[in-house]
């Protein structure tokens, strides 16, 4: 297990991501076959647009790494949050236009998977039972906005966001998590921001092909697992491998990955890393198939519990 070592210069190492380690991953990506998120390369665009958002972010750690050290049974008030969910639906063609059944079962997906109620939890190995964890956030659908456009794909360069680009802007970002569903391209399952970017691009992007549980949702990425992925990013978890070969995701109970991992790994799955633990396949943050992924650590629990304390960069969703 690891032990996390938080300075500015590991911070800013981390944030500046290593471009051999992040091209062999997306080199050996097939767009019908295997995850990609575009959220570690939209946080390199953001850090380099934005000088001070680096400091923002290791603000953060730092308060992050506090918090966990001084509160390690800490709770939210009532033992959870509620978080009001705003789905953005842009679409140029019918399929696209998502029903709001399929928008719901994803709602539901998000409120199993980070209350520990999802079907396959029970799967979790025996090796990793004293560290799975019961997150305690729950999600209610507030407000469906949908718009038409004639874009038939929106990148990774937040467009979708912006009205003056043919998106939508953020609903009360501050206070409400934003979803936009739309076409992505490129492979690209989902993205989200950080915590310390601007408001006016915070939230989650998702592809409508791998939203939610019916409709549009493709196989292996069909049971609503991009966007519990990508929410946790929301939350300021990493990817588990750091996004280096044997990268550090900033948690102490999780094993060490020598990179990402695809498909449905057979268990157990060892890394090449120094000791060679079991890598923890099964974490919502690796880039395993949705059938594949169905937990979160006590530690990545710690690092959300954090965002939302008082004095964290997500406090305004307490009221």
């Amino acid at each position: 297990m690891k032990k996390i070592l938080l300075s500015a210069s590991l911070v800013l190492m981390l944030f500046s991501c290593q471009n051999e380690d992040s091209s062999k991953v997306i080199a050996t990506n097939n767009a019908s076959a295997q995850r990609r998120c575009a959220s570690q390369e939209v946080l390199e665009r953001q850090l380099k647009e934005d000088p001070t958002l680096a400091a923002r972010m290791n603000k953060i750690e730092e308060f992050t790494e506090n918090f966990s050290k001084s509160h390690p049974n800490y709770r939210l008030v009532n033992g959870k949050i509620e978080i009001p969910v705003v789905v953005n639906v842009l679409y140029k063609t019918t399929a696209e236009n998502i029903s709001l059944a399929q928008i719901q079962s994803q709602i539901d997906v998000l409120n199993n998977d980070y209350n520990a109620l999802n079907s396959d939890y029970n799967q979790v190995p025996a090796a990793f039972s004293a560290v799975k964890a019961n997150v305690g956030i729950s999600f209610v659908l507030d407000q469906v906005i949908r718009k038409s456009t004639t874009k038939t794909s929106w990148g990774t360069t937040d467009a979708m966001k912006k009205t003056a680009k043919g998106g939508l802007a953020p609903t009360s970002p501050t206070t409400k998590l934003n979803l936009w569903v739309c076409t992505i391209g490129g492979g690209i399952l989902g993205y989200a921001q950080f915590p310390g970017g601007s408001s006016a691009t915070d939230g989650v992007a998702i592809d409508s092909k791998y939203f939610g549980l019916s409709g549009t949702a493709n196989y292996p990425y069909n049971l609503g697992r991009t966007a519990t992925h990508e929410v946790g990013h929301w939350m300021n978890l990493r990817h588990i491998w750091g996004d280096a070969t044997c990268g550090n995701d900033l948690v102490s109970d999780t094993p060490t990955h020598d990179s990402a991992n695809f498909g449905v790994p057979t268990y157990p799955h060892y890394s090449t890393c120094s000791g060679t633990p079991i890598e923890m396949t099964m974490n919502y943050m690796d880039y395993t198939d949705d059938r594949g992924m169905y937990m979160f650590s006590l530690g990545q629990k710690s690092r959300m519990d954090a965002v939302f304390a008082v004095g964290g960069t997500r406090a305004s969703f307490r009221n």
